[in-house]
Order: C-alpha cells, then sequence, then structure tokens
C-alpha cells in the first residue's frame, strides 16, 4: 500500500498558445494569489483499492499530526483490504522519516520498508506522487 500527502496545485495546468487571446478561449492563466486557500489531503492506494480520504485542518503536517490523524486510517484500511499480509511504504517526506513514525510504522504495520531501505528515485513505486499529485 502506497501513502502520500499532497496539496493540488494549480499553477501545475498549462495552457499552450500561441496569443493571449487564444489562451483566454483555452481556459486563460490564473494570478498567482499571495495567500492562497489550501487544502491538505491523505490517502492511500493499493491493488484493491483507495483508502477513505483524510482532509486535514490547517497547518502543517509533522511527525505528531502524522501518527495521529493518518496512519491509524492507513492501518485499518490495510488490515481490511489483506489482512495481516500487505506492506506498509511511504516516501521521504519529513513527518515519515521522524523516527517516532518508522517506530510506529514498524511497531503496528504487518510489514513496513524503512527509510533506509526504501529506493531512491523509484517513480515506479511511488504512484501517486507521479499520477496524482503531479497532475
Amino acid at each position: 500500500m502506497f501513502d502520500l500527502n499532497g496539496m493540488y496545485n494549480s499553477q501545475n495546468d498549462q495552457v499552450w498558445a500561441v496569443n493571449r487571446a487564444e489562451a483566454d478561449k483555452k481556459g486563460g492563466i490564473k494570478q498567482m494569489q499571495n495567500f492562497p486557500q489550501k487544502v491538505m489531503v491523505w490517502l492511500a492506494v493499493c491493488s484493491k483499492g483507495v483508502s477513505p480520504l483524510v482532509i486535514l485542518d490547517k497547518g502543517t503536517v509533522n511527525h505528531d499530526r502524522y501518527i495521529k490523524e493518518e496512519l491509524p486510517v492507513a492501518l485499518k484500511f490495510g488490515n481490511k483490504m489483506f489482512g495481516d499480509d500487505w506492506t506498509f511504504q511511504q516516501d521521504g517526506a519529513k513527518p515519515h522519516t521522524h523516527h517516532l513514525s518508522q517506530k510506529w510504522c514498524n511497531d503496528h504495520f504487518p510489514a513496513f520498508i524503512d527509510k533506509d531501505h526504501w529506493p531512491p528515485n523509484s517513480p515506479d513505486l511511488n504512484p501517486l506522487d507521479y499520477s496524482i499529485w503531479d497532475e
């Protein structure tokens, strides 16, 4: 099962046009706001489906919030889908690699790929990074 925190960024959307009038017909250009509203979400995916979406309150996600608000959802979802025969993996975000997060994962998941055994630069092992949040 894969997990990832993410924030949608409309500036990743591009319009190709030869002039401004054509760009406006295709959706135009969005002006950047100084302090845009943001929504932080978490979800997990696996071969059997997608976890419940967790919408996080304002603020950043540190290791404590990750352990309290996200990992229990991942554990419940993984156990529901696979029983006790599954492996949890995550990316290298700071809340994920914190020693307390790593300990929680080792203590609770049936199997877990820790930060020291995760292969770097592996987009094939990070489907959410490259097919959902990068859109």
